[in-house]
């Protein structure tokens, strides 16, 4: 068991096929000078994707931290991804998804890949959020099938 911020994250889950925790950290933001943690999240990967990742072979964590072309490789991977979220500090499913949504925005703006079809989308996650109230210990899911371009949460 992996614990992040006193929430445990089983080493592997089972969702269509066995998955590994591969990743694991904590979200934050600052509020009037003070860091709030608001989320624990664990990166649940198949173990086949090490076959797509020999590239990096024998690199250290802070060297692959580091490295674009590693999250790139990992994130075009046709495997299965899983991200398991658990709610640190009470937040409003709204302030969620625009956090959400403002992320997500600067990280394709920044690699020149946000066109109106992303923007529709992020529109419909930041609205499918805003009826939503997350406690403490809700948890969310957002699965990447490598058979889909659509993601499930």
């Amino acid at each position: 068991m992996v614990m992040v911020d006193d929430i445990p994250f089983t080493p592997q889950i089972t969702t269509t096929k066995p998955l590994s925790l591969l990743g694991h950290g904590i979200t934050d933001i600052e509020i009037h000078f003070l860091q709030i943690k608001f989320t624990a999240i664990g990166v649940y990967i198949d173990p086949v994707i090490v076959t797509h990742l020999q590239k990096w072979k024998g690199k250290s964590g802070t060297e692959l931290a580091e490295d674009d072309d590693f999250f790139d490789c990992v994130i075009s991977a046709p495997v299965d991804k899983y991200l398991r979220i658990v709610v640190i500090k009470e937040i409003k499913g709204s302030q969620y998804g625009v956090q959400l949504e403002s992320s997500v925005r600067d990280r394709l703006a920044a690699d020149d890949k946000y066109e109106e079809e992303e923007e529709a989308a992020l529109e419909q996650i930041v609205e499918f959020f805003q009826s939503k109230y997350f406690k403490k210990d809700s948890v969310l899911t957002f699965s990447f099938p490598a058979a889909s371009n659509i993601v499930e949460i």
